[in-house]
């Protein structure tokens, strides 16, 4: 049986034992994190280059730490080389940026033989993550987006709007208003901009079915995350 105690070293170098082990151990946790990542994740395509990333970038920072060891010349040394590298890869959801953050604690855990932190530390972080996923704080369905809406100034009727959207909406707020001026014929109506949140995926065409029924309504729009649901 393989004693963790003897995985312990004080010297300048480690031993093969603890290389290969700490290897290992950043790829199982590197595994772990990404199948943690691919199960809770909500996102259609499957990113595989992700995946792999979160794998990789464990053992990497794993090795990274191992090379510098309590030497800080080799810490100065090293992060002068990585300023080499330009990373210019763009992570624009924040989840994805906690994962990567993740993996790279996982993998410095490891590098400095802290085998119970990295392993109690990745299994809390997993267990995290799973319960998030089907808690309320899970975004479900893309339901945020934006309503365009313009009234004839003699026939608007703003409540019956807003009562169209409590209906249909969980919540709503005014971004934008403008009045029309001069004599054309805009200047007969008014602009509303709305911030919307759906109550759920069924309520936009519903919410525009409405809308296209309501008194006084020249023209509106909605925009469900960037993609267009309808136009009256």
């Amino acid at each position: 049986m393989l004693d963790l105690s003897s995985l312990q070293y004080s010297s300048e170098y480690p031993g093969i034992v603890s290389i290969i082990f700490t290897v290992l151990c950043a790829v199982l946790l590197g595994i772990l994190i990404a199948f943690t990542y691919e199960k809770t994740s909500r996102d259609v395509d499957r990113p595989d280059n992700f995946l792999q990333a979160l794998i990789l970038v464990t053992v990497v920072a794993a090795m990274v730490i191992q090379a510098i060891g309590d030497s800080l010349a080799r810490g100065l040394g090293m992060i002068g080389a990585l300023s080499i590298i330009r990373f210019r890869t763009t992570i624009q959801d924040p989840r994805n940026i906690v994962f990567m953050f993740g993996s790279i604690a996982a993998g410095i855990a490891c590098g400095v033989m802290g085998f119970t932190v990295a392993i109690f530390g990745t299994l809390g972080f997993c267990l995290t993550a799973f319960l998030l996923r089907f808690s309320s704080f899970s975004e479900k369905e893309k339901l945020f987006g934006s309503l365009k809406i313009k009234f004839y100034k003699v026939d608007g009727n703003r409540k019956a709007l807003e009562s169209v959207l409590a209906k249909h909406c969980s919540r709503f707020a005014v971004s934008k208003k403008e009045f029309g001026a001069g004599s054309s014929k805009k200047a007969h109506l008014i602009n509303y901009d709305y911030r919307i949140k759906l109550k759920d995926s069924y309520a936009a065409q519903e919410l525009m079915d409405d809308l296209d029924d309501l008194y006084g309504v020249a023209v509106g729009s909605l925009v469900i995350e960037n993609k267009r649901i309808d136009t009256i």
